[in-house]
């Protein structure tokens, strides 16, 4: 049976470079790996992709088969060069295996006693409308974690130490090794005896039960920015859980909700209300007062304004929270219609109406009865 393309088995173009040659050999090789994969056929297929990406990883072989195709590479399937693969040569090397299995060769394992910054906390508060407009001062109690005072920090009972774990020896893992028809495979895996802490605790504090922290509830005083929205959040620096081994604590979160306004609607940084106004104030004119965040202002109604005319009250809406200036009110006015006229305002309204030419079927019947008269085709 003829041999697949190089590069469509990586499943790459004939002009990719080492880079991307590289990660979709790490890829695939992951995804067939023997150990990995248990489907038939895996391991033949794995072998094919460990020849492709070892030729082509080379420029000089990658160059030979691109002129000359598989005849110029001296390569049979399955019979490639155990020493630029099996044997951890020139070709491949022990921790780029493991970095492509494992996520990382040996110098990138972790070194259990290092400094670890701690975890962040988050909070949720609820704000009224005004506060999130205008800010606010105000303490609030966290629970977290904190050190423990019996023991320091270290878990142990106090006259005590944690000792080195003899099974990892301090590192946190513990190695298997497995030998393949391409060479040997190191795995590590966090060591179960001490949990990848490297330690082992003989005797336990009787405060934290060898964990070397406690729950603990803390007031912190913080300050709510102008302009604050429903759902943003606010950072406060150092104030997460504590940091492990001497690492830097994590960072607080709080996250605000924002009660909704009976008269104002907020978009961004500009304010939306509606006023109601009388058909005379609409029709003549006037001058009302309109509520806002900051008290009452004079709006002048223009003769002639209809339903659903906008104004806009520059620099009475709210602060932006970044500083960048300050948003306006918007009005929308609604001309309200009397439901109940006494006989003289109905015979004023008459008149007007008569001046204006306009001419009108009063109709004193009630709405069931105009039903009842369509129907029958009255």
């Amino acid at each position: 049976m003829s041999k697949r393309d190089y590069y469509e088995i990586l499943g790459v173009s004939r002009d990719a470079t080492k880079e991307e040659i590289k990660r979709a050999y790490r890829k695939l090789s992951k995804k067939y790996h023997p150990d990995i994969n248990k489907e038939p056929g895996a391991d033949e297929k794995f072998k094919e992709i460990a020849e492709a990406y070892e030729v082509l990883s080379d420029d000089q072989k990658r160059a030979q088969y691109d002129q000359f195709g598989h005849a110029g590479t001296g390569q049979g399937f399955g019979g490639f060069d155990q020493g630029g693969f099996g044997g951890f040569g020139d070709g491949f090397g022990f921790d780029d295996i493991f970095e492509t299995f494992f996520g990382g060769g040996r110098s990138r394992r972790r070194d259990p006693n290092a400094p670890k910054q701690g975890a962040d906390l988050q909070y949720t508060m609820n704000l009224t409308f005004e506060e999130a407009v205008f800010g606010k001062e105000t303490d609030i109690e966290i629970p977290r974690e904190e050190e423990c005072h019996t023991c320091h920090g270290t878990g142990a009972k106090p006259g005590t130490k944690p000792e080195t774990c003899t099974y990892c020896h301090g590192t946190g893992q513990l190695s298997t090794e497995q030998s393949t028809p391409f060479g040997r495979i190191v795995n590590r895996r966090v060591c179960y005896h001490c949990n990848g802490t490297g330690k082992i605790i003989k005797e336990k504090c009787p405060t934290c039960h060898g964990s070397g922290r406690v729950k603990k509830r803390k007031k912190i005083h913080i300050k709510i920015p102008a302009g604050i929205d429903d759902g943003q959040q606010l950072r406060v620096a150092g104030q997460g859980e504590p940091g492990v081994n001497g690492g830097p604590p994590g960072d607080l979160y709080i996250v605000f909700y924002v009660k909704p306004h009976e008269f104002f609607h907020r978009e961004e940084d500009d304010i939306y209300c509606e006023v109601p106004i009388t058909f005379v104030q609409a029709a003549l004119g006037d001058e009302i007062e309109v509520p806002t965040l900051y008290g009452k202002v004079k709006l002048k109604i223009p003769a002639g304004t209809q339903t659903n005319t906008k104004f806009r009250l520059r620099g009475k809406g709210v602060k932006n929270v970044r500083g960048n200036g300050v948003g306006d009110q918007h009005i929308t006015v609604k001309i309200v219609t009397p439901t109940k006229l006494t006989e003289k305002q109905k015979q004023l309204l008459r008149e007007f109406a008569e001046i204006s030419g306009q001419t009108l079927g009063e109709q004193e019947e009630s709405f069931f009865g105009k039903m009842k008269r369509a129907f029958k085709g009255e």
